[in-house]
């Protein structure tokens, strides 16, 4: 299946677990927000530290304008490939299209580690 056309970057397979582990630790410790209300809205206030948006979406104009806000705003945002194991890792039983890390809690370096994964995936893109 091909990526939808809002996915800007392939996001290698231990970084997506990565990523998993990071929103599931910011859950228990940290402060999260979950949907892509609440992701927009932080990411307008200029709150969020990481964006995840799921590649499953449908319809995909629910998360579309998401990678174009974060890029307006220099906001990191990652791409991971199921809205149900966001969800999950969200402690929540539906899937999440989107969700947003405010504060990463106990493990800071991991959501640094995330981040400047971003940053060279994206560079080595250009």
């Amino acid at each position: 299946m091909s990526k939808p056309y809002y996915v800007k970057f392939e996001t290698p397979k231990d970084l997506v677990n990565a990523v998993y582990e990071a929103v599931r630790i910011a859950k228990q410790s940290g402060r999260v927000r979950k949907g892509t209300n609440e992701t927009t809205k932080a990411i307008e206030r200029g709150t969020s530290r990481l964006v995840v948006i799921a590649e499953d979406v449908e319809p995909p104009e629910v998360v579309a304008h998401l990678p174009i806000l974060c890029e307006e705003r220099n906001a990191a945002y990652i791409f991971v490939p199921s809205k149900q194991q966001l969800g999950a890792s969200l402690g929540i039983d539906v899937g999440s299209a989107a969700a947003t890390i405010l504060d990463a809690g106990e493990d800071q370096h991991i959501l640094e580690q995330v981040v400047s994964s971003i940053t060279s995936i994206k560079a080595k893109k250009e």
